[in-house]
């Protein structure tokens, strides 16, 4: 059921108080760890992440996907549906596709939605952001959130869970983001 709170505009009451950087083991546990549910909103068009260097410029060149690509995550949402806990993402998409965005949409999604992930696609477009903030975030079991942050080109600068956030405002996003989304079909 829609969250019925008013949206606030961003970056208006983004953040709580004394964020918290999360990396490693302690990362792992939110990832691994929640209850119910996890929802991704993506919302930059690349990501420059060092684990995937390889697979990207072999993308990029026409190569044969690896045998085995992204088994792990494939595992950890398998695992996580098994539990009966939901895991989606709605990823926001401007025109033309990045090559980064084409490497998600032909090498990685279709992958993630077999194992049993809910994967949306938000076109903007030309249309105006239907009221997104520009900022990545996780949101776990509806009552935790941490931001994942990044540089301009999509460098990964850390994740930061927020404490105290507003709760209203992200399952308002959360809500917004899926309102406007269309289910990826492979």
């Amino acid at each position: 059921m829609p969250h019925k709170t008013p949206l606030r505009r961003w970056p208006v009451a983004l953040h709580g108080t004394r964020p918290v950087l999360l990396d490693g083991d302690a990362w792992q546990a939110y990832l691994h760890g929640f209850e119910r549910s996890a929802f991704r909103l993506e919302v930059h068009q690349t990501y420059t992440m060092p684990t995937e260097t390889e697979t990207v410029r072999g993308f990029l060149a026409a190569g044969r996907k690896p045998d085995g690509f992204n088994a792990s995550w494939h595992r950890t949402i398998r695992d996580h549906a098994a539990r009966s806990r939901t895991m989606t993402r709605a990823k926001v998409v401007r025109r033309p596709l990045t090559p980064y965005s084409r490497y998600l949409f032909e090498w990685c999604i279709p992958g993630n939605v077999e194992a049993g992930e809910n994967y949306h696609i938000v076109e903007v477009g030309d249309r105006p952001n239907p009221g997104l903030p520009e900022q990545d975030f996780w949101l776990f079991d509806e009552s935790t959130v941490v931001h994942l942050n990044y540089r301009p080109d999509g460098t990964q600068i850390n994740r930061e869970l927020i404490q105290e956030p507003d709760m209203d405002t992200y399952l308002a996003w959360r809500d917004l983001a899926l309102q406007n989304a269309t289910p990826f079909r492979a």
